[in-house]
């Protein structure tokens, strides 16, 4: 295990290093590592789903930290955007799902399967992007973080599906209580936007670091397993334990002792991504995963930046919010994942679904760098003012 991990950590800093120099983020580095440690070719690692369960971890850490640095918007346009946007994409990806369906004679649960994928993106892609072009902290920024928060909601819906579909008996009660608890999350939320900080005794955690790390630590994952169990999404308990926290001065430490954790973990999770990939598979059907990708890619940031255009943003900030939202995302494996599990997809479509989940995840990082050319994040640095929407650490 010793030299396994060493091995990992070698692999990964050569390949961060080479990234650093081409200005490309290192999630690609991640997603290499595990390829090339994976199953099918180095074979360090033979069990994929042992590290794909420790980096969703990973995912928590992050969005406890989006949590803990956004503020909670009081302009509606900033609700209201993201629900339009995000309600025109799944109109629009049931109608691309349902032409791609034809083309390939699908039944109506592939079809449905492949409208969920184009409905989720990944939030780490979009938020390391975002925070590398400096537009997280901007209006535009925050649609974008809502409409990635609002797919986290549909998560439990699109979960509710499959079950339905695989013969699990109906509970109307596991539909409306994850319902119930995002109207009163809505509310908490709409009661303390106005509160800049909520008091609390701290005096015990001053100068404890082991008391503040597996407190922290407890609290976000905590609130994701609470999440879970109620029929949402783990990551989305952890987004609303970090907007909790960064309310209060009690927790402040909270970034500079979880940082560390945060980084490791959501390495794993990309590496678990690269380690999925079935290089073999891949190459016999590379016509048809190459092809895939590039469809989704496209399709993808077309849809996107056709919302984006009938919100009233310039047509530059559309293409690069379309570029940003291009890829398939963490829900969309998961989805896919429970999906062939439960037979209600072939094995030979589950594996291509994967590859051009992966595949979409590694060159979206490319896709985007293309859609800056378009300058849009620049426009709206100078268009938007960053204090008024986000509090500074």
């Amino acid at each position: 295990m010793l030299w396994t991990v060493c091995v990992l950590c070698m692999t990964t800093l050569g390949l961060m290093f080479l990234l650093k120099k081409l200005n490309q983020p290192y999630l690609i580095a991640y997603i290499i590592a595990g390829i090339l440690l994976g199953p099918h070719v180095l074979k360090l690692f033979t069990q994929p789903e042992e590290i794909e369960v420790v980096g969703e971890i990973g995912i928590l850490l992050l969005m406890f930290f989006i949590g803990m640095e956004i503020n909670i918007p009081n302009k509606k346009s900033l609700i209201i955007k993201p629900l339009l946007a995000q309600s025109i994409k799944i109109v629009l990806s049931l109608l691309f799902a349902y032409f791609i369906g034809k083309f390939l004679s699908l039944d109506y649960k592939s079809i449905v399967l492949i409208a969920m994928l184009f409905t989720f993106n990944s939030t780490a892609v979009v938020v390391e992007f975002l925070k590398k072009h400096g537009t997280i902290h901007t209006a535009f920024g925050i649609v974008i973080l809502n409409i990635l928060l609002l797919q986290d909601l549909l998560l439990a819906p699109a979960l509710t599906v499959l079950k339905f579909w695989n013969g699990e008996k109906y509970n109307f009660f596991s539909f409306i209580l994850p319902l119930a608890v995002c109207l009163a999350i809505f509310f908490i939320f709409r009661k303390i936007r106005h509160i800049r900080e909520i008091n609390f005794s701290y005096s015990f955690l001053e100068n404890d670091h082991d008391l503040q790390v597996f407190l922290g630590l407890f609290i976000c994952l905590g609130f994701g397993v609470l999440a879970e169990a109620i029929g949402m999404s783990a990551a989305l308990g952890s987004f609303i334990a970090g907007v909790l926290v960064g309310k209060m001065k009690a927790f402040h430490w909270l970034e500079h002792s979880l940082l560390p954790f945060k980084v490791f973990f959501v390495s794993l999770f990309f590496v678990s991504i690269g380690l999925r990939m079935d290089i073999p598979y891949l190459i016999s059907n590379y016509k048809l995963i190459v092809l895939g990708t590039i469809v989704v890619l496209i399709s993808n940031s077309i849809m996107s930046a056709v919302f984006f255009r009938l919100l009233n943003f310039k047509w530059k900030d559309s293409l690069y919010g379309g570029a940003l939202l291009s890829q398939t995302g963490e829900f969309g494996i998961l989805a896919l994942s429970i999906a062939y599990k439960t037979n209600i997809v072939e094995y030979e479509l589950y594996k291509a679904g994967l590859g051009i989940t992966c595949l979409s995840l590694l060159f979206s990082t490319i896709w985007i760098s293309i859609g800056t050319i378009f300058k849009g994040h620049k426009n709206i640095i100078n268009k938007d003012n960053v204090g008024a929407h986000f509090k500074h650490h």
